[in-house]
This record gives C-alpha cells, sequence and structure tokens, in this order.
C-alpha cells in the first residue's frame, strides 16, 4: 500500500551507490513532511480501530487521504462519515487540515464541513493545541476518540 515508503527505500539505496550528486537529486528530494507520514501513516493503518478505514486516493501523495468512521454504538450508530484530510506542506510545524465531507449535524463540525477542534489549530486558548510533538497516530487518534465517547453517545 505505502509506495511512496518503497520508492524512498529505493532512492535512498541509489543515492547511497552514487558518488557524485547530479541536477536531477534535487528534483528527487523528499520533504520531511513525506518522511514523517510514511512512518506515522503505517502507524495509523496497523491500529486503528475496525470501525475506521483509511483510504488513498492517489497511493503516492500520502499527504492527502481519507478517513471512513462507522461508528458501532452511541448517537451516530450505523452511520458512515468521510472525512478528508490534507497534511500541509510545513508539517509536523503547523495541524493537517481535516474536513467532513458528509452532511452531519454536530456542534463541531459547520455546515461546510469544517472541523472546530483546538487540536486541529496551531494556537489555541486553552493550550491544548497543535504542537510539533503531536502525531497522526497517537494524538489526533486519541483526541478523536475521547471526542466521540463524550459527545456521541
Amino acid at each position: 500500500m505505502l509506495t511512496l515508503a518503497s520508492k524512498l527505500k529505493r532512492d535512498d539505496g541509489l543515492k547511497g551507490s552514487r558518488t557524485a550528486a547530479t541536477a536531477s537529486d534535487s528534483t528527487r528530494r523528499v520533504s520531511v513532511r513525506d518522511k514523517l507520514l510514511v512512518k506515522e501513516v503505517a502507524e495509523l493503518e496497523a491500529n486503528l480501530p475496525c470501525t475506521c478505514k483509511v483510504h488513498f486516493p492517489d497511493p503516492n501523495k500520502l499527504h492527502c487521504f481519507q478517513l471512513t468512521v462507522t461508528p458501532d454504538e452511541g448517537y451516530y450508530q450505523g452511520g458512515k462519515f468521510q472525512f478528508e484530510t490534507e497534511v500541509p506542506d510545513a508539517y509536523n510545524m503547523v495541524p493537517p487540515k481535516v474536513k467532513c465531507l458528509t452532511k452531519i449535524w454536530h456542534p463541531n463540525i459547520t455546515e461546510t464541513g469544517e472541523i472546530c477542534l483546538s487540536l486541529l489549530r496551531e494556537h489555541s486558548i486553552d493550550g491544548t493545541g497543535w504542537a510539533p510533538t503531536r502525531t497522526l497516530k497517537e494524538d489526533f487518534r486519541n483526541k478523536v476518540d475521547d471526542y466521540i465517547k463524550r459527545y456521541a453517545r
């Protein structure tokens, strides 16, 4: 699934065997975001609950993916909710952008699907906003799980 990971390994192997850098090497540079995402997406996929599925419209672009959540309990039980996540180039200094694609009435989701969570803001009043130490797997998933447990029952 993670074709970018195999591409990174292959590119690293090629760079190790070359002695002189060429102009084409500068176009093959991989961003910090993509290097972080290779690891974080693998961890995210391995630790997702059975009610969540990740879909990559383009397997070579790990920074754009969709998350489908099908709750098995609570108010939203039986529903199917899709979220689009885009990870900006400045990740992990800035939070990922998440948008709800499914029309839903929820106090933290606007009519256009924008999600209002302090975790998804660079600066928040309560101090729980995004920080470079946060990852998709740990903090993002834990915050969503906590939110569902508190408000979706």
